[in-house]
């Protein structure tokens, strides 16, 4: 470490100088390469960078902080994908508020573990205090409670292990002397065709049967059906199945779309259900001025929010809410040596009695730090920028002859795809749309993403940035066209993009 002129490679009161010195010169080689990026990638193949990592000796140290950040820039920071540049449209990766970096610098030398008191303090009551937060603005009332998580699928399986087990303890309280296996392969979860996969996953975690989650139909806008929902509910009823849960969406991944939720929430209460919302994406909502397309969403017994989707956080910020807050016993376990049921009944606050992790990040103080400077209010208003860039791409693919979009966007994600002159035949538009999506990326121009509609590939954008123009939307779709053409008059087939 000498390029620090530290005695000791470990963080303590003598080494302050030697660690200021380091994250400065991170930071300024982050910034200078921050200062070059003109595209949102390089392109960069997967095979040509492996063979650059492979060769590096890790038994063989640089002993040089320098040394070492130089070598980081040639394998990681030169073909980073940095989500903001405005021409970076693929996934539900978000530019960073600056407030939240600064509480990335701050916890991560502090490294507060937040499972006990004892090891997070002040950190602790940070996160509890936005918990409640988040619960006042969900509307879910004064018992509820939570727990951050790293991310939603984590806050998925929890929501749906809270709902397994207060299922399994009615049916138990109601006479059902079954074993456990036998009440499991009873469970069944009712969702949304397009929801996310981590519901099946969760499913198959929870140790329900194969079949156990079921598919409800969606309308043309990508919306769960509530009548399909009736019906699924009541047929499940007649055969022996007992609904555990129903997730509707607020934001699905592919469409944005948001499920109705007061009509979901009526059909739960009605046939006695756990309502879970997996507003992974849609919680951007609770803070913009279209705060009304999460109605009845107060009605939900449990809710997924991921602040790193749509509150411009760094990863990982997510978190699990439910509205009885104790509920959460369903994943308390005590150990001696950590928690011991004592501290409990002592009122001392430790949050590994609500999670599903014991060692955790304190990533609540990034989003503690975003309010405190920005405000939930530019929060929404930056939210609110790439909804709005949204219904415009919307507008100006629906008027632009080359390309089909699939549905109007509730939230920030439009699906469509390149439509060839002449009368291609499905399979032409397939690989039009794969290759152009594919030579984009290896050209570094821009960053799009695909997913298939009725077993067809579709492209799709999803806007977080809200510094992307609708000008330069019109580039990218100007470059879409431009690749598809160009293999429209000499194909080549494709390999399945990543």
């Amino acid at each position: 470490m000498s390029s620090v002129g530290s005695t000791t490679p470990l963080l303590n009161d003598r080494s302050v100088d030697g660690y200021r010195a380091a994250v400065v010169a991170g930071i300024e080689r982050i910034a200078e390469r921050i200062e070059k990026v003109d595209r949102p990638c390089t392109g960069i193949a997967p095979a040509e960078l492996a063979e650059a990592i492979a060769g590096i000796d890790l038994d063989r140290p640089t002993d040089d902080i320098g040394a070492a950040l130089d070598e980081l820039g040639r394998i990681y920071l030169e073909d980073a994908v940095y989500f903001h540049h405005p021409r970076y449209l693929a996934h539900l990766n978000c530019p960073v508020a600056i407030p939240a970096l600064l509480g990335e610098a701050i916890l991560a030398p502090i490294n507060s573990s937040l499972d006990t008191w004892d090891q997070s303090a002040g950190g602790t009551l940070i996160e509890r205090r936005l918990v409640a937060w988040t619960a006042a603005r969900l509307g879910m009332g004064d018992e509820a409670d939570g727990v951050f998580t790293s991310g939603g699928s984590q806050s998925n399986l929890q929501a749906l292990l809270i709902a397994r087990d207060e299922t399994c303890a009615r049916l138990a309280a109601h006479g059902r002397t079954m074993s456990r296996p036998a009440m499991l392969h009873q469970l069944c979860v009712l969702t949304s065709e397009v929801s996310h996969f981590s519901i099946a996953k969760s499913a198959a975690l929870l140790g329900l049967d194969p079949d156990a989650v079921i598919a409800v139909p969606s309308d043309p806008d990508r919306r769960m059906r509530v009548d399909a929902l009736d019906a699924e509910l009541d047929r499940c009823r007649r055969a022996g199945r007992v609904p555990m849960a129903v997730v509707a969406t607020a934001g699905t991944t592919d469409f944005g779309s948001i499920d109705p939720l007061d009509d979901v929430a009526t059909s739960c209460a009605r046939h006695a259900t756990w309502l879970h919302v997996d507003a992974a994406y849609g919680c951007g909502l609770l803070v913009s001025r279209r705060r009304h397309l999460l109605a009845g969403i107060e009605h939900a017994d449990s809710v997924t929010v991921d602040f790193h989707k749509s509150y411009f956080q760094p990863v990982s910020s997510s978190a699990v809410i439910v509205r009885d807050g104790s509920t959460l016993r369903h994943v308390t376990y005590y150990a001696d040596y950590l928690n011991p049921a004592r501290a409990a009944a002592r009122g001392i606050p430790n949050q590994v009695d609500k999670s599903l992790q014991t060692t955790r990040r304190f990533d609540a103080l990034k989003l503690w730090l975003t309010l405190r400077v920005l405000g939930a209010h530019e929060v929404g208003a930056l939210f609110d920028q790439v909804v709005d860039r949204a219904a415009e791409t919307w507008r100006l693919l629906d008027a632009d002859p080359r390309f089909e979009v699939v549905t109007r966007p509730q939230l920030s994600t439009v699906v469509f795809r390149y439509v060839p002159p002449g009368a291609p035949t499905a399979d032409e538009c397939d690989r039009v749309n794969l290759h152009a999506r594919e030579s984009l990326f290896a050209s570094g121009e821009a960053v799009i993403a695909s997913t298939t509609v009725a077993g067809r590939h579709f492209l799709k954008f999803t806007l977080l940035n809200p510094e992307t123009s609708l000008d330069e939307i019109a580039e990218v779709l100007d470059l879409i066209a431009h690749h598809a053409e160009r293999f429209a008059l000499a194909p080549v087939e494709p390999e399945e993009p990543a």
